[in-house]
């Protein structure tokens, strides 16, 4: 398979047979990774779970996943949660075309919140002494701007003085990470990273070549 329009009649027939199994709890959505990453839906059943529709963008997940160039990188029953405290589980598989390269994927989010809900209430009314239950901590969300921002987040712990502060090295270990992350696969990510790390464009992308030329070594 080379390209995922090529097949678009049956993973149309895939996503019904999963649509009327699941029901309305499921999302299930079908990507076409060589778009830009704002936009890869190219169909998506149940969008109210995630607010999305044709035409818009994928996860956190997916966006790490075309940055590593990985073929394994299939995951199931992935638990995450929503900015309103919906518990999501998700599934993911990728497709590779004829070299290998990443054009697609499937994924299935189902809202487990009342599930979860239930589960407590019976424990409660059981009484039977339970292990603390902890929901996966990773946010469930699909806006490419939300994703950087998470990331950007997440480097500001990692960081344990002012940018202006950090010397060169340390720099590049933030560049690498939201490398490895895929932050540069959004579309103006540079300006922002720019501007949290307090460097030029000209030294952003002479740390990305560097990095990348050790990577591959």
């Amino acid at each position: 398979m080379n390209s995922i329009e090529e097949q678009r009649l049956l993973f149309s027939q895939i996503l019904d047979l999963l649509e009327h199994h699941f029901g309305p709890q499921c999302e299930i959505v079908l990507h076409d990774n060589t778009k830009d990453y704002a936009h890869t839906i190219i169909d998506i059943r149940n969008g109210q779970i995630s607010g999305r529709k044709i035409g818009d963008g994928g996860g956190a997940w997916g966006l790490e996943v075309l940055s590593s160039e990985q073929t394994d990188t299939h995951r199931y029953n992935k638990v995450m949660v929503t900015d309103d405290g919906r518990i999501i589980r998700n599934s993911s598989i990728f497709f590779q075309d004829s070299e290998g390269k990443n054009i697609g994927s499937l994924c299935l989010n189902t809202d487990i919140s009342p599930l979860v809900e239930a589960q407590k209430n019976l424990d409660a009314f059981t009484l039977l002494p339970q292990e603390e239950k902890k929901i996966g901590e990773e946010p469930f969300t699909n806006d490419v701007n939300q994703i950087l921002e998470l990331l950007l987040q997440e480097c500001r712990k990692r960081m344990d003085k002012p940018a202006k502060e950090m010397n060169k090295e340390e720099k590049m270990e933030i560049v690498r990470f939201l490398d490895h992350k895929g932050a540069f696969l959004i579309t103006k990510s540079g300006d922002k990273i720019c501007a949290f790390l307090d460097i030029s464009k000209f030294t952003l992308y002479s740390y990305l070549d560097t990095i990348r030329k050790e990577d591959k070594e």
